[in-house]
């Protein structure tokens, strides 16, 4: 791809490097911005700046958030006991639009993969763990996309606390094997939230 401007390049580089967006996308991207008045560049730059210097993570729960607890950790109306295991942001928003969930979350920031050099230690499994160890937590809830790394991740956490007495569930297999967790639709995810099944069943088949 010729330009025939070194800052255009350098743009439609470094928006190229987003997930999802190729050069042809990125470029579609930069031109538009430069067709936008000068102010709203500034503030998209300046959100993304923000963005960046401010946010936290939730010291309970590992979500992202504003302050040092997330909305829902300090939700007195949440269900303290109950908790999701989540690989991301984006599968927290997924359950909370269904609205069948009232309890907490705990987001690991990934799943175990060898292939991509992802182990436990590089996951928020430890203070998992500890929750557990306390006593606060009655039921957790694995809800990890059905797939092979998903899977290894319930199972590792699993073993980690299968000797302390507490209930542990999976969602149920509405969301077909190999899904991610963010593309399922709204009434099949709530639906597998409710449905849950406890996870040993889940892995004798």
């Amino acid at each position: 791809m010729d330009f025939s401007s070194k800052l255009l390049e350098n743009a439609v580089n470094e928006v190229s490097r987003l997930p999802g967006i190729g050069k042809r996308t990125a470029l579609r991207l930069v031109l538009h911005l430069l067709k936008q008045p000068k102010e709203n560049t500034k503030y998209l730059a300046d959100a993304i700046m923000q963005l960046r210097n401010d946010v936290k993570s939730c010291k309970k729960c590992h979500n992202i958030s504003d302050t040092i607890l997330c909305d829902i950790c300090s939700n007195p109306n949440r269900k303290e006991e109950l908790v999701c295991v989540v690989e991301d942001i984006r599968d927290v928003m997924a359950i909370e639009n269904t609205g069948q969930f009232r309890g907490l979350y705990h987001v690991l920031g990934g799943k175990i993969s060898p292939i991509e050099g992802v182990g436990p230690q590089n996951l928020n499994i430890e203070s998992l763990v500890d929750k557990v160890k306390s006593g606060e937590i009655k039921e957790l809830i694995f809800a990890l996309s059905s797939t092979m790394e998903g899977d290894t991740t319930n199972f590792y956490i699993y073993k980690q606390i299968e000797k302390y007495n507490i209930t542990t569930s999976t969602i149920a297999r509405g969301i077909s094997v190999g899904d991610e967790l963010e593309y399922a639709d709204e009434v099949t995810l709530g639906r597998s939230i409710i449905n849950r099944i406890p996870f040993i069943q889940s892995i004798k088949g």
